[in-house]
């Protein structure tokens, strides 16, 4: 189960009777929805009944943020990446995802649901009509309007119980006791006032040593008084309620810490504190005053700083945003965010081939919802500037997994904006390379050509020699290694200048050279790109080039080698998160120790690797001449291991943790 508690929210108090109860109700409904105003804890309550419920109701707990999603159109594929279903087929990711989970036992937790209330619904009735194993959990400030639908209203704590020892909590974490039973009776009054609403309360806590329980109550009684008609109902009683405790700890914060608190808006993940100074200082936020007024609304509970990452809840993002817009600055910082994450992709970019690779996957992976963000806003203000932006991203989100998201943004910005030559090289490149990985082959053939003329009209040797990448990949995912050969022998005497691309077709050549039976010269040539790899540090192309020394290890009867190259494979794919890459590892894995007469722990990375080609979608996928490799060592595996012993430990491989079995075997060659 993903980790889903955002630090820094205080303490889980109550709801106990609660949580049990919504345990008992996911038995026997299959979509429950929590409904509440904002900052009423629907997320947390969430949260805890799916831990409760993991136990023994469910196989697997999924959780799908829903917040931070704005363009309808990757809806679908935004809740598939939440289930760890990095698809890698051209099909719709709402048939893939429902394909992938089956019949499993799946609970799957959509989180503020209010803003796509159509889609969730439409995605929930597929789900429950497809997947019988399936339960949906949503958090929502409305319901979902499915006919099958459980609502459950989250209703604030009881002030005078729960709300109060929330309260007492977090006032004690700002050093506040109360004297006696006079403040008691005052901080109920406080609890009562903001009807137990657990976000309210919390920014209540917070403003306790600038606003002592007794000015504070006084404080509220003034202002709720103020507030809208009472006859307005209790739900927008609730709302007018936080509100009014959100912009009473906007009102106690210094104007740095508003403006920092507007500016920190923008974000739709979690900045890391460098994003936050770059986006957010400007003005009167110097670099001293912002790491100023970042403190200052943490010990407000306005943000949480955790690991050099800065968390907002929705709420009070949502005030910040319309603080922004009153201030005029909304365009002036989405500017700054966009040239920011821009900015960020081109680094990520120049550091591929080098050092810097794994950190440069780390980081796009880590902002994929403000580089969405990001580009987003680049069509309206700089189309140009958005297509250079998703030709660079798009090599990263296809290694990582993220196609359907990648091809979106890619096919759209390439109808959209007359690009110039050498940005549309690139992005019909980046698109060309997640075709190919979709099984599109057609498609990628053509998009690979196109980039080639565009490149060529650019004047860029590395643009062509990377459209040559992709002719030369397409050839070998259609079993034409020699074709393959000649597209890459062709682009490397050209001499492209640019040593990432030039890696790449030497890539193409290694694996051209090995499917044509020209083992040794492959071997040579794999050892050299290899040690080039190894000696800047890179991870990607070293991956692969162990990946193919393996198999010539294997077609050579060396084993142990095959074994060895296939280890460090595995160990350079998860660097850089590519699932698709550890599946590869893990067979070639298996295929070793299958040679090697280690017939169950192969099986095991057999069944290992099964479970994580279901989550890309296609079935065993590489060049064509391996499936021969990949049935021989399953016999081979079976006949070592005896059937049931086999059975048994391909069985644990495919239902087990694949990071468990991934372990097991790193662990074989220390």
């Amino acid at each position: 189960m993903q980790s889903w508690l955002q630090p820094g929210t205080g303490p889980f108090l109550g709801r106990g009777d609660e949580v049990a109860e919504l345990v008992s109700v996911l038995a026997d409904h299959r979509l429950v929805t929590l409904v509440g105003v904002g900052g009423v804890g629907k997320s947390r309550l969430a949260a805890r009944v799916a831990e409760e419920a993991s136990a023994g109701m469910f196989e697997t707990v999924y959780w799908a943020p829903l917040w931070p999603l704005s363009d309808l159109a990757l809806f679908d594929a935004v809740v598939a990446d939440a289930c760890g279903l990095a698809d890698h087929s051209p099909r719709d990711p709402l048939d893939a995802l429902c394909a992938w989970i089956g019949a499993r036992r799946v609970l799957l937790v959509l989180d503020s649901c209010e803003h796509v209330v159509a889609a969730c619904a439409t995605l929930v009735a597929e789900l429950l009509a497809r997947c019988p194993g399936v339960a949906v959990l949503a958090t929502s400030r409305q319901r979902l309007g499915r006919p099958e639908e459980r609502v459950h209203p989250v209703d604030p704590l009881d002030p005078d119980t729960d709300g109060l020892a929330l309260f007492t909590a977090g006032a004690a974490a700002v050093g506040v006791r109360w004297a006696g039973p006079e403040d008691v009776v005052v901080a109920v009054e406080i609890c009562r006032r903001l009807e137990g609403i657990p976000l309210a309360l919390r920014l209540a806590a917070a403003q306790l040593p600038q606003r002592p329980v007794r000015v504070m109550a006084r404080v509220l009684r003034e202002r709720l008084a103020l507030a809208a008609p009472k006859d307005a109902g209790v739900r927008p009683e609730r709302h007018r309620t936080l509100r009014t405790t959100i912009g009473w700890s906007h009102e106690l914060c210094e104007p740095v810490e508003r403006l920092l608190w507007a500016r920190l808006s923008v974000f739709r993940a979690e900045p890391t504190l460098e994003a936050v100074e770059r986006v957010c200082a400007g003005g009167p936020l110097t670099a001293k005053a912002l790491t100023e007024a970042l403190a200052g609304l943490e010990q407000k509970c306005l943000v949480s700083v955790v690991e050099g990452r800065v968390r907002m809840l929705d709420t009070v993002r949502e005030y910040g945003a319309m603080w922004l817009a009153q201030l005029g600055e909304d365009d002036s910082v989405a500017d700054r965010h966009a040239r920011y994450f821009g900015e960020l992709v081109a680094r990520a970019e120049e550091n591929w081939w080098g050092p810097g690779q794994g950190a440069a996957y780390a980081a796009v992976a880590t902002s994929h919802a403000d580089l969405c963000a990001a580009m987003e806003r680049l069509l309206l203000v700089e189309p140009e500037g958005a297509v250079r932006m998703v030709g660079r991203v798009g090599f990263f989100w296809a290694c990582g997994g993220r196609l359907h998201e990648a091809g979106h943004y890619l096919n759209e910005f390439l109808q959209l904006v007359p690009a110039s030559p050498g940005a549309r090289a690139k992005a019909l490149w980046a698109l060309g390379v997640v075709r190919s990985l979709q099984g599109d082959y057609e498609g990628a053939a053509r998009l690979g050509r196109e980039a080639r003329a565009a490149a060529r009209a650019a004047g860029s040797g590395a643009l062509v020699a990377d459209a040559g990448y992709l002719l030369g990949l397409v050839m070998l995912l259609r079993g034409r290694p020699l074709a393959a050969l000649h597209i890459a022998d062709r682009e490397l005497a050209a001499r492209p200048g640019d040593e990432a691309a030039t890696a790449r077709c030497r890539l193409v050549r290694v694996f051209g050279l090995t499917g044509s039976g020209h083992l040794g010269e492959a071997r040579a040539e794999a050892e050299a790109l290899r040690a080039r790899s190894v000696a800047i540090g890179e991870h990607w192309t070293r991956s692969y080039t162990e990946y193919q020394l393996a198999v010539i290890a294997l077609y050579e009867d060396r084993a142990d080698a095959a074994a060895e190259h296939a280890r460090a494979m595995i160990q350079e794919k998860r660097t850089i998160g590519d699932a698709f890459g550890i599946a590869l590892g893990l067979d070639i894995m298996a295929a070793a120790l299958a040679a090697r007469g280690d017939g169950e722990i192969s099986a095991q990375a057999f069944g290992a690797g099964q479970s994580l080609w279901e989550t890309v979608g296609h079935p065993q996928r590489g060049i064509p001449e391996l499936a021969s490799l990949r049935a021989r060592s399953q016999r081979s595996a079976r006949q070592a291991a005896g059937d049931d012993a086999y059975d048994k430990a391909y069985t644990w491989g495919r239902f087990t943790d694949p990071g468990e079995t991934v372990e097991t075997l790193l662990s074989l060659g220390r």
